[in-house]
């Protein structure tokens, strides 16, 4: 029997490099994302149910979950992957701002999740993947509210792994280092207000890090090998890091107490 993945954000980045990873393995690919009416490339693979999944909208979830197991029989992996990171200063965005990156990167993995279990309960079998960041493991300047949402991501999947292994789900986290996607443009909210003049020294130094951290990113393929990796490998591991600047972090990030890494990112940042 083929193995079938559906796999949110699957419009650009690590969403889209898996799905053609895992095709390229022969799975079942279903792939979702807001407008799948844009997309051109992965409508053509053969096994691909190209799907919208908007994760703020529950009915369009339960929708692509239930189209994607009448086209191939079954879910066996869910890779939580849609997301994205909105950094400034918290007194720069409003309520909304901060409800809506919640709501997506936190609550919308939730709703997914809650959507396809019922179908692996019945199965007494899947593994479900969630995408979190180095950022889950330790913040940086201005990331308030991205690094909130991706520290939930880590203790929700704990917490998962005990509930479901009653059923047989296994649970997993990949946690990326910098990645060569389009994640500054498409999927990148910073706000700012320069009347606000006391945050304006972090405002300048994180900007000027952005660009030369995406000079040395791993490429999005890297992460989707990881990811086949963390599906297949039948073990009980919970926690994958992705690229070698992840994997020397989170080593540094064992090492060291709060002060001392405190001290070393605003050193790092002329702060």
């Amino acid at each position: 029997m083929t193995n079938t993945i559906l796999i949110t954000g699957a419009s650009s980045g690590i969403g889209r490099a898996t799905a053609k990873h895992f095709h390229a393995k022969g799975w079942n690919v279903i792939a979702t994302m807001r407008n799948p009416e844009r997309e051109d490339d992965l409508t053509t693979f053969e096994n691909t149910l190209v799907t919208r999944l908007d994760v703020l909208e529950t009915a369009s979830i339960d929708q692509a979950a239930a189209s994607g197991i009448e086209r191939f029989g079954r879910i066996d992996v869910l890779l939580n992957n849609a997301g994205y990171g909105a950094y400034g200063p918290l007194e720069a965005f409003d309520i909304d701002g901060i409800r809506r990156q919640f709501d997506t990167n936190v609550i919308g993995l939730l709703a997914v999740t809650k959507s396809v279990l019922p179908h692996m309960r019945a199965n007494r079998s899947g593994t479900i993947i969630n995408i979190s960041s180095i950022g889950g493991k330790m913040a940086f300047p201005l990331g308030t509210l991205y690094h909130g949402t991706k520290f939930a991501v880590e203790g929700l999947s704990e917490a998962l792994r005990f509930e479901l292994d009653a059923i047989g789900v296994k649970v997993k986290i990949v946690e990326p280092g910098s990645i060569k996607t389009d994640y500054i443009g498409r999927s990148f909210d910073f706000r700012n207000d320069e009347s606000m003049t006391e945050y304006q020294a972090a405002v300048r130094s994180f900007l000027d890090s952005v660009k030369p951290m995406t000079q040395h990113a791993s490429p999005p393929e890297l992460v989707a090998d990881v990811i086949y990796g963390a599906a297949t490998d039948g073990s009980h591991q919970l926690r994958y890091a992705a690229g070698e600047d992840a994997r020397q972090l989170i080593a540094n990030r064992k090492t060291q107490d709060d002060d001392t890494l405190f001290s070393a990112i605003k050193s790092q940042m002329g702060l």
